[in-house]
């Protein structure tokens, strides 16, 4: 065991004035009678340093303060009220003990760390993580060799900020499941590509700008990838081609859970970042659209015992990290190195302080937990039945009325999709996913997982007590091919990630239809626009919630990576100009959205009754669910007494006449909306809806589908009303 090195100490705080002992609650930095209050927990410290800053890039700090063992300390919280402190002001903390890596302990007096409750961080051109290790990587051991380096210059500090601001009338919009469309995307990729036509690209006063966009298409929501604080510089490998370095572009690996990401204001000035989200928060409610968080609780950016020391790891290891049998190394259910010790009664009141924050002080709408199986886990890994983080997530007061999302597995084999904690979680649907992808590929025997997924996955859910409000149905996300890359390659590409394309998953039940990648074979184009219009279709007529991922709607393309987190370059940037070049796809999903909306039998937060839903075959026979060469069937749901939506799916390769139920003497059979035609009448507007000439079938082309209405017909207009 070692202690780390002896630095000049100033007088004690207690000598000077302006400053107090403090208070150990709340934790963070709070103003407070006049001064500002500054409280740190760690349980195993023996000495703890307060260094307030003039500068980001500053090495020697403008003040200084000791905090005394007794006077400035609480149970295990470290605090103290200094005066004369105002927002933008700097900071950043030291704390040592024991140096013991086979003991889970890893102080480093040398290491500047960021305050774990900081709500913003400095901003760094590039941020060096190599300088941030708290071992020697050139002594016998390496991690088990404290570091002697200070690393104060090259480290971000904290920022106080103060700064009131006024929301006027914003409240939470509190969309029901029912009438939610999410819409994933990333807060720089989406503005940051030149022909974005915004002032402010790659910024969130960016995403402001697109927001008429956003509401034009229908969406109710974006969830946005992570905007807490990281690294984008953390990645050292090259692109083997360019032979330019790569960057953390997902930002999947926070540094402290409620700091905004500061890389993203169009302001460089510290704690600006703060400001501008809640403009775009405030903006985004005003047009009815709720703001989702893609957080990450799971792990941290400090990664296993090679990676730096910026926060939890220089403040109390053993409690902050879930450690092996020995602790020199660290449990690693995340894929990353370090698992976050989530169910430790410390860390876990962190986590909800952090929820809190950014629903009281932000008021975004909701959150969506990146591997959240690993909340459940307890600090040997075992999952648990009821896991007391997930609980108070579900039952805490402050977060009763927001939305909770769960990716309901981890890298290590949990996969709870359907069973995860209680009612009030949804839950990334990956099977729903996966069967919808067979199903339209053409894969055997899919026919009857594709009818239980676009009926709300009771199969999956109701064994739980959830409803279909608990899916959150999504054809692809940020993880995996754009679904212009789903039928457009066989195979990932994904050579530019430096990792000889060995990285990102190989199941993607994908094809290119003749072609690998881009193509101008127009009948391979046909057979792509199709199937895109397809997979569409079924988003957004399946119970449950649906999520598009940002640009699918104008058939954005990475080119076939399927794993491009570390692609912040025109690989993962949004192309304006492809709207245009796709306006048949732009068209189909805002239809589609439009006509979810016009249906609400389609979103109902219950599954089918008998009653209410039937199934045929081609034949108006009931389908053949036994036999796995059947890939085609319809359902006849009735709406209400003035309409009934007749559904038909083909995923063979052959043409079928489909036979169409009767309906009401006063009502006929109108086209809405068929995949094999070419706009317009691949979609018709509501109140246009195109009678059907044949009274007794339905044509439908081999990978294709079809919904019909059954209406009243409106001779005035040739089309019709409900």
């Amino acid at each position: 065991m070692m202690t780390t090195t002896e630095r000049e100490l100033p007088e004690s705080v207690s000598e000077r004035a302006g400053v107090r002992a403090g208070s150990p609650l709340p934790l963070g930095i709070q103003e407070t009678g006049g001064g500002v209050n500054f409280a740190l927990l760690s349980r195993n410290a023996t000495r703890v340093r307060l260094e307030l800053f003039d500068h980001p890039d500053d090495a020697t700090p403008a003040r200084v303060f000791d905090l005394d063992s007794v006077r400035n300390h609480t149970g295990d919280v470290w605090h103290v009220w200094v005066a004369g402190i105002g927002s933008g002001q700097l900071y950043a903390y030291r704390v040592d003990g024991p140096y013991d890596p086979p003991a889970g302990l890893r102080f480093n007096f040398n290491r500047l760390l960021l305050d774990p409750c900081a709500t913003a961080v400095s901003r760094s051109p590039a941020w060096d993580f190599a300088a941030a290790r708290g071992y020697d990587p050139t002594a016998p051991g390496r991690d088990l060799t404290l570091s002697q380096r200070d690393n104060a210059r090259s480290m971000p500090k904290c920022v106080f900020v103060n700064e009131s601001f006024e929301w006027g009338a914003d409240e939470p919009l509190r969309h029901p499941w029912s009438k939610t469309v999410i819409y994933e995307l990333h807060v720089r990729g989406f503005t940051i590509r030149p022909g974005s036509n915004v002032a402010h690209p790659g910024t969130y006063q960016g995403l402001v700008e697109k927001i008429p966009y956003l509401k034009d298409l229908g969406v109710t929501a974006v969830e946005l990838m992570p905007v807490q604080e990281f690294n984008e510089h953390s990645v050292t490998r090259t692109d083997p081609c360019s032979g330019r370095r790569l960057r953390n572009y997902w930002g999947y690996d926070p540094v402290v859970f409620r700091a905004v990401k500061g890389s993203y204001a169009r302001s460089p000035a510290p704690g600006r970042q703060n400001r501008e989200f809640r403009e775009m928060v405030r903006a985004l409610h005003a047009a009815a659209i709720e703001v989702i968080l893609d957080v990450v609780f799971n792990h941290t950016a400090e990664g296993d015992e090679w990676g730096p020391t910026l926060c939890f790891r220089g403040i109390d290891n053993a409690i902050f990290y879930t450690l092996a049998d020995d602790k020199r190394h660290y449990r690693d259910f995340t894929g990353t190195g370090d698992t976050v010790n989530a169910n430790h009664p410390v860390v876990r009141d962190h986590i909800l302080a952090a929820l809190r924050y950014w629903v009281i002080e932000m008021h975004v709408d909701g959150f969506r937990f990146d591997l959240a199986s690993v909340l459940g886990r307890d600090g040997a890994g075992r999952l648990l039945a009821n896991a007391p983080l997930l609980e108070r997530i579900a039952e805490d007061p402050i977060l009763r009325d927001v939305k909770i999302i769960a990716e309901a597995w981890d890298a290590v084999g949990a996969y709870e999709v359907g069973s995860f904690s209680e009612r009030r979680w949804a839950e990334w649907n990956g099977r729903y996913r996966d069967d919808v992808r067979r199903f339209w590929r053409g894969d055997d025997g899919m026919m009857g997982a594709f009818a239980d997924r676009i009926c709300g996955s009771a199969d999956i859910y109701s064994g739980s007590g959830k409803g279909p409000e608990s899916s959150i149905n999504y054809l692809t996300c940020h993880d995996g091919f754009t679904l212009n890359d789903l039928v457009s390659y066989r195979d990932k590409h994904n050579e530019a990630n430096g990792d000889h394309n060995r990285d990102g998953t190989d199941t993607n039940f994908s094809a290119n239809y003749g072609t690998e990648g881009a193509t101008t074979d127009s009948g391979t184009e046909d057979a792509r626009t199709r199937q895109i219009k397809n997979l569409l279709l079924t988003l957004f007529i399946s119970r449950g919630v649906p999520m598009l991922l940002g640009g699918d709607e104008f058939r954005r393309t990475q080119d076939g990576n399927n794993n491009a987190y570390c692609q912040d370059n025109e690989t993962s940037w949004h192309d304006w100009g492809l709207p245009e070049q796709h306006r048949e796809i732009v068209r189909f999903t805002r239809g589609m959205i439009a006509f979810r909306r016009a249906h609400p039998v389609l979103s109902k937060e219950q599954y089918y009754t008998d009653a209410e839903i039937h199934w045929f075959g081609p034949r108006s026979g009931l389908p053949d669910w036994a036999d796995p060469k059947q890939k085609l069937f319809a359902c006849l749901i009735w709406e209400h007494e003035h309409s009934s939506l007749y559904l038909m799916f083909n995923a063979g390769a052959d043409a079928v006449d489909f036979h169409l139920p009767t309906v009401a003497p006063t009502h006929q059979w109108h086209i809405a909306v068929d995949t094999a035609s070419k706009s317009p009448r691949d979609l018709f507007t509501l109140g246009e809806e195109v009678p059907v000439q044949n009274l007794c079938t339905y044509p439908l082309t081999p990978r294709s589908s079809a919904i019909l209405l059954a209406m009243k017909p409106n001779p005035a207009r040739g089309g019709a009303t409900v």
